[in-house]
């Protein structure tokens, strides 16, 4: 769906739209058993899986011949005119298979996480959880994504209520209780729990290392007993809590706020912290300047930091809390991050920029092309076989160019880019930005121009077929296979539908499971 700040959201997907029980769309014909299930393998951590959020899985996938079951991730979709602006959370999936869906329970944004059976998507247990959403943009109802996540522990964690942390031991097991714990003191919390859970609340995915450290974004409304202000969390494996305000962070009092749905990332070695921020947003949610961060990930405090800058104009990007971009850490510390550009939405299509920096952030490298609303995935070169180029790693991105916004002509792609070779801008020639390794057209025609979107905030790389999968809004799932650059395999999920941004996972037992339509789908063999 186009999406500018200025403009209303598209109306043009709304036809063929057929709700059915539970917000799914269109049609299913076959449903099939998954030919295995519950096989121990790699966990999904949470958002783009590691604390990198490559994207990349370390195991095999299935392919996506058949759909093995269903179940609803929101159970009162907000449908604007048939469109569905929302962020769904990522599934994750335990060492031992579960798979942990996070649920949207009503209009006002209560949430539950369910526990599946990997072979038959029967709940083996559920839990609600007190989360309040914070405030977002209405008009557009760009609803916060929920996004559980799993520690090295197999600890399930997922936000609660006044800023605290719900976990569960045992993921995999029907009975078990949930606990919490909370990052400014539990006796704290409780002393006063009607002012925290009004005033503190979660506003980014959660990021757990691999030695169990946890991270967060936190708003705070208000004043509460212990001087709180909106900033950064972390919870350290042995419980202990702490943090530190977004002003301080950033040394700059004008600095109001973690951005809203951008999950913290760490560098490769876990020495350091990666968090967007920026000052306080307008109602539509649009920041007029922000800073990427570098923080001690053990004390919080600042090591460096940039102000994100739009390669044309010179002046800052615009953050958005409309988008769910996160900072992705490279194997060799490079970081990257998306922001709109200064002049939205006509200067560059309302493409943004995928901005890219070292891991001190003092060394402003090659740009991409295309960054505003999407977590980038780290691709191996040689999952490539035809690059040619010298750089151990590639970048896959969304790589939209919104009909009827400045030249944008409808042509919504994927890309894979390499971070270290540049090309002219396809829309503005005098910046050089990220060249093109390969792109792939949207399938389906989107009148009155151009392709269906791709609707991905993460999506899954599969090393070990050498693939991609990726969501759109033609309401398919679609494997992108990087020797051919062709989609070997695609499957229906529904009749399509305009909506945000979905994640794609990749489960223990190579089982692909995508949202569409307010719908989790669990696709194989």
């Amino acid at each position: 769906m186009t999406r500018s700040r200025f403009q209303a959201p598209s109306r043009i997907f709304i036809a063929t739209l057929i709700v059915l029980a539970g917000g799914c769309t269109g049609s299913l014909t076959h449903i099939f058993p998954p030919p295995h299930g519950g096989q121990p393998g790699p966990p999904w951590f949470g958002f783009a899986n590691d604390a990198q959020h490559s994207a990349d899985s370390l195991v095999a996938s299935q392919g996506i011949a058949h759909i093995h079951w269903r179940t609803p991730v929101d159970l009162a979709p907000p449908y604007d005119n048939g469109e569905l602006f929302i962020h769904y959370g990522s599934v994750t999936v335990t060492h031992n298979d579960t798979v942990i869906v996070p649920v949207k329970t009503n209009s006002s944004g209560s949430f539950r996480v369910e526990a599946h059976n990997p072979f038959s998507g029967s709940i083996v247990w559920k839990a609600n959880s007190d989360y309040i959403l914070p405030a977002f943009n209405i008009p557009y109802l760009w609803v916060p994504s929920f996004s559980p996540a799993i520690a090295p522990s197999g600890r399930l964690y997922f936000a609660g209520s006044g800023g605290k942390l719900l976990y569960r031991d045992n993921p995999d097991a029907a009975n078990g209780t949930v606990k919490s714990v909370v990052f400014y003191g539990a006796s704290e919390y409780t002393a006063h729990k009607a002012v925290y859970d009004a005033a503190v609340k979660i506003n980014t995915p959660i990021t757990i290392d691999s030695q169990g450290d946890i991270f967060f974004g936190f708003l705070v409304n208000g004043a509460t007993p212990a001087g709180l202000k909106s900033g950064i969390a972390r919870i350290g494996a042995d419980g202990s809590g702490s943090w530190v305000s977004a002003a301080t962070a950033a040394g700059d009092g004008a600095i109001t706020q973690v951005q809203t749905n951008s999950a913290p990332a760490l560098s490769p070695d876990l020495s350091t912290l990666y968090v967007a921020v920026h000052v306080q947003p307008d109602a539509s949610g649009f920041a007029t300047s922000g800073d990427l961060l570098a923080l001690d990930s053990g004390t919080l405090a600042r090591k460096h930091s940039v102000r994100l800058i739009d390669p044309f104009t010179g002046a800052p990007g615009i953050l958005t809390d409309s988008s769910t971009a996160s900072p992705t850490v490279g194997p060799d510390g490079d970081v990257y991050f998306g922001v709109l550009e200064t002049n939205c939405c006509s200067e560059h299509n309302d493409r943004g920029w995928l901005l890219h920096y070292d891991a001190t952030l003092s060394t402003t490298k090659i740009p991409g092309s295309f960054g505003w609303d999407d977590t980038v995935a780290i691709v191996p070169a040689s999952m490539v076989p035809s690059y040619a180029g010298t750089s151990a790693y590639l970048i896959m991105t969304k790589y939209n160019n919104y009909i009827n916004i400045g030249t944008g002509d409808g042509m919504n792609r994927i890309a894979i880019l390499d971070p270290n070779a540049t090309e002219p801008d396809p829309v503005i020639s005098s910046v050089l930005v990220m060249n093109e390794v390969m792109t792939h057209l949207g399938v389906t025609p989107n009148p009155p121009g151009g392709f269906r979107e791709w609707c991905i905030n993460s999506a899954v790389v599969d090393p070990a077929t050498k693939s991609v999968y990726a969501n759109s809004e033609d309401g398919s799932l679609y494997r992108w296979d990087l020797t051919t650059n062709t989609f070997s395999q695609s499957i229906g999920l529904t009749s399509g539908v305009g909506e945000a941004y979905t994640p794609t996972v990749i489960g223990a037992d190579g089982q692909v499971y995508a949202i569409n339509n307010a719908v989790l789908f669990a696709l194989g063999q």
